[in-house]
């Protein structure tokens, strides 16, 4: 199958080294507009072989030191391309290493924040940064430059990187031992910005308007006259994947619906409305509340309840598969993060691509061909593919939620009762986030109802009821967070609202807890 850049978009290919931030880089290219691909160091050479043909090339950051024998490096054609190529902190320093400077181990380090001093002007630093000023950036570094290869000079100097920025102006080639493309570098989406358009001339070709009309036809040439069926778990990427997949082959389509009855309070009346009124598209209902909330009557392992929901789901998937009937393809909202991360950067064993939680297994056991439109996306890119398909803002810029639902919200024991308690009070919070105008600087928000019971006064007489934990946290990608800091009115609210609201509960607490060293579920 045609990848959306083959003829069609100007493509930059990102090289990892490994960095636990290039995905970063990747979300910050596309934000600018501009196709990229991240491969790793030992995969680029045949990636560059077979075609890809980048207008531009950036090297990642690593964990490694160039100053070891087995270290990676990039594959040398990069350096005879023609096209410019930016190359931060690991990136300079195998550049370098390559381009026959030198690195060493053993000066002073710089990790977090530093200052950089502009020395001389670069396209790299047009509207952006000016000569003589010093300016913030985040480093994480052990190893540092000492010789550079002929040809580059140094633009930007910081008290433990004298080479902080290097260039070589007539061959377009940019090093940087700071990261542009975390957000603790201010100013780092507008350097990369620089990269791409000024330095790399690249228009920024890549929209979702374009990316629908393109998808819709691959889509068509892919599947023919067969049918599709497609796993919604009423979740953002299935529902998009499941949207565009219609507008491409309209009613070879059928969505399978699981109804587990452990969704957000109306969130599964919500998703059968959209897809049957708004959409019109063929959707199979099945209403498994019974059958979830029957099997995990008596378990509390977290482990236990995710792999019986699992199960569970493929089981009830696989029998109404068999009533629709003759699909060829199973529809799959896979993401670019995921097909990343199923490829080991160091060469090691890797899996060819990281199921759906919903149907992993699905397609080798019921001889079925995956159509995964989403595979090209990451989940911001989903978000505002949805948003070009006219799915309701409300729904496409929903915060992300487990596969196994509530029940990983309901430490202990899950019953219907403590499932309806959790909805009332999980809903009762997120109104009052919208209400204060913060649902949209939060990563993710929920509440947790907890098995522990505590006294309390209501009215004159005396309770003994649950208490629910508040969660609500800030993050880029969900690998580290923060938790987010509430105006005390605002939680002071929610507890109110909460405890006079919803039957069972009678004290509100707020989890403080930052990713390392929580989770951001509790399950």
């Amino acid at each position: 199958m045609t990848k959306p850049t083959d003829g069609l978009h100007e493509r930059v290919l990102i090289v990892d080294f490994g960095s636990q931030v290039t995905q970063l880089i990747a979300r910050r290219v596309r934000e600018i507009g501009v196709y990229c691909e991240v491969h790793p160091y030992n995969r680029a050479a045949s990636v560059l072989e077979g075609g890809f043909a980048p207008k531009a090339v950036i090297l990642s950051g690593g964990p490694a030191s160039v100053t070891t024998g087995a270290s990676p490096r990039a594959p040398d054609q990069i350096f005879s391309l023609g096209v410019p190529v930016l190359a931060i902190c690991y990136g300079q320093q195998t550049l370098s290493v390559q381009l026959g400077g030198e690195v060493e181990g053993g000066h002073a380090r710089e990790f977090g924040r530093a200052d950089v001093e502009v020395l001389a002007d670069s396209p790299l630093f047009e509207g952006v940064w000016r000569v003589g000023e010093r300016y913030p950036v985040w480093m994480s570094h052990g190893d540092r430059v000492t010789r550079l290869p002929e040809g580059f000079q140094v633009i930007g100097v910081s008290p433990n990187a004298p080479f902080a920025v290097a260039v070589d102006e007539r061959r377009r080639f940019y090093t940087t031992m700071f990261h542009p493309e975390v957000v603790h570098t201010p100013d780092g989406a507008r350097l990369l910005e620089n990269f791409l358009k000024r330095i790399a001339g690249l228009r920024g070709d890549w929209t979702m308007a374009a990316f629908r009309s393109e998808a819709v036809e691959r889509i068509r040439s892919q599947v023919g006259g067969d049918r599709v069926i497609c796993g919604l778990s009423g979740g953002v990427d299935s529902s998009v994947a499941a949207v565009l997949i219609h507008e491409a082959i309209g009613e070879q389509l059928t969505c399978v619906f699981v109804d587990t009855g452990l969704m957000r309070k109306g969130e599964a009346e919500e998703v059968v409305t959209l897809f049957r009124e708004h959409y019109n598209i063929p959707l199979v209902h099945v209403d498994a509340r019974g059958e979830f909330l029957g099997g995990l009557s008596g378990v509390t392992d977290p482990e236990a309840k995710r792999k019986f929901i699992g199960a569970k789901f493929i089981e009830i998937f696989e029998r109404e598969a068999r009533r629709v009937g003759d699909a060829r393809f199973l529809a799959q909202g896979t993401l670019y993060p995921d097909v990343i991360e199923s490829v080991s950067f160091d060469g090691g064993p890797s899996v060819t691509i990281k199921s759906h939680h919903n149907v992993g297994g699905l397609p080798e056991r019921m001889n079925l061909r995956l159509v995964e439109p989403l595979r090209e996306l990451f989940k911001d890119e989903v978000r505002a593919l949805g948003r070009e398909l006219g799915l309701p803002p409300a729904f496409v810029g929903r915060h992300p939620f487990p596969g196994p639902g509530l029940a990983i919200r309901i430490p202990g024991e899950v019953t219907a009762e403590r499932v309806a308690i959790l909805q009332k009070a999980d809903a009762i919070y997120l109104d009052e986030i919208r209400k204060a105008g913060l649902y949209d600087e939060i990563w993710q928000a929920f509440a947790v109802l907890l098995p522990v019971r505590s006294v309390g006064v209501m009215g004159d007489g005396r309770t003994y009821d649950n208490v629910l934990a508040l969660r609500a946290v800030t993050s880029t990608d969900g690998m580290t967070a923060d938790y987010y800091p509430f105006p005390h009115d605002v939680l002071g609210r929610c507890a109110t609202r909460i405890i006079n609201e919803v039957k069972g509960v009678n004290r509100v607490v707020y989890d403080i807890t930052s990713k390392p060293p929580g989770t951001i579920e509790w399950e």
